[in-house]
């Protein structure tokens, strides 16, 4: 894997995200308003789990990417269509965390899912943080924004996941938005999480624009590679 010696993160700013993780949890819980809530509980485990594992592996493995990471979503060097696109998924985020726990837990406008859903939930966010932490752990250049990172030698990576699909992340995104509702037990989150799965999957086909111009070898991985995000559908 292909790192920069000289891309550093200080080891307190690491320990410090560790410690900002934590506010996801809280947020949540606070706005369910019950601390007891199991199916909360197994989500906050499950995402702090890959969180700080990632956090981990990256400051060992690849400090390069891990700095890429901590970069603001906002920089001169992104796509300004990218800028645009990023900014409407953050806001939409927001409000699907945020209305999962009011709609299952707090106001109860969801029926309750049956237990087998739940667990399915929980499976697939496992599977979906797996994703997430493959498409890092293959890709160095797999920056937070939609820009070309020719200071850092940026090459096609076709090794891993990224053998089956083109965006193993995005992938592993379309699966936690809809693993998360399953699981939480809210069915507005499901309707939420499908506006963020076509806005990534839009992300995706204007990224991918950018680098069959910009990225030697590209067009012939896509060739290679059929699928960007679900293989035989999109």
């Amino acid at each position: 894997m292909n790192s920069n010696n000289d891309a550093t993160v200080p080891l307190s700013k690491v320990i410090s995200s560790l410690f900002y993780l934590l506010i996801f949890p809280v947020i949540l819980f606070f706005l369910a308003g019950d601390w007891r809530w199991a199916e909360g509980w197994v989500y906050s485990v499950i995402f702090l789990a890959m969180s700080f594992g990632t956090l981990v592996y990256l400051y060992f493995h690849d400090p390069a990417l891990l700095k890429e990471r901590f970069g603001s979503p906002i920089q001169q060097t992104q796509k300004r269509w990218d800028k645009v696109l990023l900014s409407l998924f953050l806001v939409e985020f927001i409000v699907w965390f945020a209305i999962m726990p009011l709609d299952a837990r707090r106001f109860h406008w969801s029926p309750a899912f049956p237990s087998w859903l739940r667990a399915l939930g929980a499976l697939l966010q496992i599977v979906a943080t797996y994703f997430v932490f493959e498409a890092m752990r293959e890709n160095t250049f797999a920056a937070p924004v939609v820009k070309m990172q020719k200071e850092r030698g940026q090459r096609v990576i076709s090794t891993g996941l990224y053998g089956i699909v083109r965006h193993p992340m995005y992938a592993g995104a379309t699966l936690l938005f809809i693993a998360a509702p399953l699981l939480l037990g809210s069915i507005v989150g499901l309707a939420l999480g499908l506006v963020l799965i076509l806005t990534i999957g839009a992300r995706a086909v204007g990224e991918e624009a950018m680098l069959k111009e910009e990225l030697e070898g590209y067009r012939d991985y896509m060739r290679k590679v059929k699928w960007r995000m679900i293989p035989y559908v999109f």
